[in-house]
């Protein structure tokens, strides 16, 4: 089986460098983009019907962008991508999904910069937490590397 690069979709400007470098990774070593996005989960439980109308529509909307960017990551990496979609806190959301399928063998996270700092995600790596139970490596790439950058490092 193909190695998976997983890449975390969020709504930062960086995601697309992590995207463009985790495709071309793929294309390069006959791999496989998994794409996972997070969906927070709500908190008021006597709003329930309210909320479970919120999730349905956070679930269609997170699908609708899967999609999209799969198309995006299908002709970049050369194979279609594996959709994921998780609720709850992206490290806790990482860890199940990191955890339930061993063939994710790095994760592709994007740096952002300025005064903005790398990203929550990122932070949480340097600090030393790990997203899995078994040794995951994680590669941060520069947001602001460049389409030529990255053919050139991937």
């Amino acid at each position: 089986m193909p190695r998976k690069f997983l890449v975390v979709v969020d709504d930062s400007p960086e995601f697309e460098a992590a995207l463009r470098y985790a495709c071309r990774r793929a294309r390069s070593t006959g791999g496989r983009v998994a794409l996972l996005r997070v969906i927070p989960l709500g908190s008021d439980e006597h709003w329930s019907g309210v909320r479970e109308e919120i999730e349905r529509e956070q679930r269609a909307e997170a699908e609708a962008l899967l999609t999209r960017l799969g198309e995006e990551a299908t002709d970049r990496s050369g194979a279609p991508p594996l959709f994921l979609i998780e609720a709850g806190e992206a490290p806790d959301a990482i860890r199940r999904v990191v955890e339930a399928d061993p063939e994710i063998k790095i994760m592709v996270l994007a740096a952002g910069s300025g005064s903005r700092g790398p990203g929550p995600l990122v932070t949480t790596v340097l600090k030393g937490v790990g997203f899995a139970g078994r040794k995951l490596p994680v590669t941060i790439v520069p947001g602001e590397l460049t389409e030529a950058d990255i053919e050139d490092l991937a």
